[in-house]
């Protein structure tokens, strides 16, 4: 079966040269151009769509403004954001709101399709936690099971599965194989992301904030603040 993708980029040519490449790699699409025909139709269709991809700025509603809609009716549909403004503040937006994906314009359109595939192929394997988990993917962590091939953890023996994004994946792993000791944010954003600056020590702000939240029910596992100097990831 077709996964099913809701567009919304109100750049018509754009929209249209993308939608059709995207049919043309198996996906259906449906191309909308407001934000607000967008919500109408997800509000329709509540449930039937894979992966939603919205350019940030749209006439009336924007991007955020229709994600945060969005993800009041379905918090679990995932996301990717197209921006032509390549500015840092947007992904920390972006981030907050719970994206799984961006990606600036111009783009190009084998990548876009990679990433498409990708967020698709994370969220629809439907496996649970526990079931066919082998010891090259499965991480133990306390009383936390990360299963690293689908970017997804369970807290607790009857913990419900909870999806990641790629970055809190990343996070996660790395701060698990410096567990117990202090791990400095510098080192952090340098290992991870290549680079130590202002707008990306704001990023990991908000990537710890949601792990904290997503870890918050586990009685072995929490993430210690050190001011001043980074973190601990601290495991029983």
């Amino acid at each position: 079966m077709k996964s099913r993708i809701l567009f919304v980029e109100d750049e018509i040519d754009l929209g249209n040269v993308v939608t059709q490449y995207l049919q043309l790699m198996n996906f259906e699409v449906d191309l909308k151009t407001t934000a607000e025909e967008a919500l109408e139709t997800f509000k329709q269709k509540t449930g039937y769509y894979d992966l939603l991809i919205t350019d940030i700025q749209l006439p009336g509603m924007d991007g955020f403004e229709f994600a945060g809609q969005v993800k009041k009716a379905d918090e679990t549909v995932p996301f990717l954001f197209l921006t032509a403004r390549n500015e840092k503040k947007d992904r920390i937006a972006g981030l907050k709101l719970g994206a799984d994906d961006y990606i600036n314009k111009p783009f190009d359109i084998d990548e876009l399709v990679l990433r498409v595939t990708n967020i698709i192929r994370r969220n629809s394997k439907g496996l649970s936690v526990e079931a066919e988990a082998d010891k090259e993917t499965t991480l133990t962590i306390g009383d936390i099971i990360f299963r690293k091939d689908v970017f997804k953890i369970s807290v607790g023996s009857a913990g419900k599965s909870i999806s990641l994004t790629v970055r809190e994946a990343s996070l996660l792993e790395y701060m698990y194989q410096h567990k117990n000791a202090v791990i400095k944010r510098e080192d952090i954003l340098i290992q991870l992301w290549g680079e130590n600056d202002y707008f990306l020590g704001r990023s990991l702000d908000v990537f710890i904030s949601r792990l904290r939240k997503l870890l918050a029910e586990s009685k072995k596992v929490k993430i210690e603040n050190v001011y001043g100097v980074g973190f601990i990831f601290s495991v029983k």
